[in-house]
C-alpha cells in the first residue's frame, strides 16, 4: 500500500514522533523522506514503501508544504530540547 505523504508530514507519524520527544526517530524519518525527492527536488503525492516508486500526482504541492512545515516544527522541538 502506498504512503500518502501529506499525512506522514502534517497530521501523522513524523509530527507525532517529534512531540513525543523522539527527535532522533523524527529526524531520521524526515531525512529519509527528503532523500526520496526526485532529481529536481520534487515530491509526489504517494510513494510505494517497497519499491520507492512515485505514485499519484507529481509534483504534489501538499507534500512540499508538509515537508516544510514538518522541518520548521522539528527544528523548533530540537531548539526547545537544546535550550534546557
Amino acid at each position: 500500500m502506498a504512503r500518502f505523504l501529506p499525512l506522514l508530514y502534517i497530521d501523522g507519524y513524523l509530527p507525532n514522533l517529534a512531540l513525543q520527544g523522539r527527535l532522533d526517530a523524527a529526524m531520521e524519518l524526515y531525512d529519509s523522506l527528503c532523500a526520496r525527492a526526485g532529481e529536481l527536488g520534487l515530491l509526489p503525492e504517494q510513494i510505494d514503501p517497497g519499491s520507492g516508486a512515485f505514485l499519484g500526482n507529481y509534483p504534489q504541492a501538499f507534500s512540499h508544504i508538509g515537508l516544510i512545515s514538518s522541518g520548521v516544527n522539528l527544528s523548533r522541538q530540537i531548539t526547545k530540547v537544546s535550550a534546557r
